[in-house]
């Protein structure tokens, strides 16, 4: 029997925004390799049959080190079975799938990829904001937090001159030292962004802020993410818990009961 790999994105939290066939890989897999930050309510839609680990880290602490990943799913899928290498938002974006898929095309495995909502996308929905719009920013540029400290400055500056809309990926907590790179860019102290905390799940909370304020921005709960530019501005800034999309959704369904 020969044996298959599939880097799968289980979305930006939401359980209800995996696709159909993230899902149905899920039901079907031997064994799961998962990230640290797949939420628990997808993780209980494997099916029971199946091995499931945690392969993943979390504020920079390695459970398993990335070549110990690239061996298992060589070596699982050489013994017959079908694993699902399940990562938070999108595998391809920021998920190092780059490194998994080269070790299993030099294993000559066969693997599948099985995109997903990008972070990125699923916060900036569920907090109504337009990553683009006409009237503000024609192009998105998607960095990392961790990165963006050994970045050179004028990288950053080709953005902030075309007024893009910049999304930080895991920014950290270090938010005095994100603003002065930001300003360093170029980017204006007055512009807006927004620090989304585990987007589109019950706990999403939002903090709007400006790059000159962004220091005194509270330290929400991880996974968080900070969208930067004119365009979020077209948000409602209320900081209304009630106002998250998780929360909306339970309000219209607590109004929806009362009906006749």
């Amino acid at each position: 029997m020969n044996g298959k790999v599939y880097l799968v994105g289980a979305g930006p939290g939401d359980p209800e925004l995996l696709t159909l066939r993230a899902l149905r890989l899920l039901q079907t897999a031997d064994v799961v390799l998962h990230d640290d930050l797949v939420a628990p309510e997808i993780l209980a839609l494997v099916a029971p049959t199946a091995r499931v680990e945690n392969v993943g880290k979390r504020c920079g602490a390695k459970t398993v080190r990335q070549e110990e990943i690239n061996f298992l799913l060589v070596t699982l899928a050489e013994s017959g079975l079908q694993v699902v290498r399940l990562k938070s938002g999108d595998p391809m974006i920021f998920g190092r799938a780059g490194e998994e898929i080269g070790a299993l095309r030099r294993a000559n495995i066969s693997f599948e990829v099985v995109p997903g909502i990008t972070s990125a996308l699923g916060a900036a929905a569920a907090v109504g904001i337009p990553l683009t719009d006409r009237r503000a920013s024609s192009t998105l540029v998607l960095t990392a937090g961790h990165r963006a400290s050994r970045t050179a400055d004028a990288q950053w500056s080709q953005s902030a001159a075309t007024g893009s809309t910049v999304v930080v990926y895991m920014p950290g907590q270090d938010y005095a030292g994100m603003a002065a790179r930001l300003k360093n860019s170029g980017i204006s102290g007055e512009t807006p962004c927004v620090i989304v905390s585990r987007a589109t799940t019950p706990h999403q909370q939002a903090h709007y802020t400006t790059i000159s304020n962004l220091a005194d921005s509270p330290k929400l709960a991880a996974p968080t993410l900070l969208i930067v530019g004119e365009v979020v501005k077209f948000a409602q800034h209320t900081q209304n818990p009630e106002t998250t999309l998780p929360a909306l959704v339970r309000r219209v369904w607590r109004e929806t009961e009362r009906l006749p």
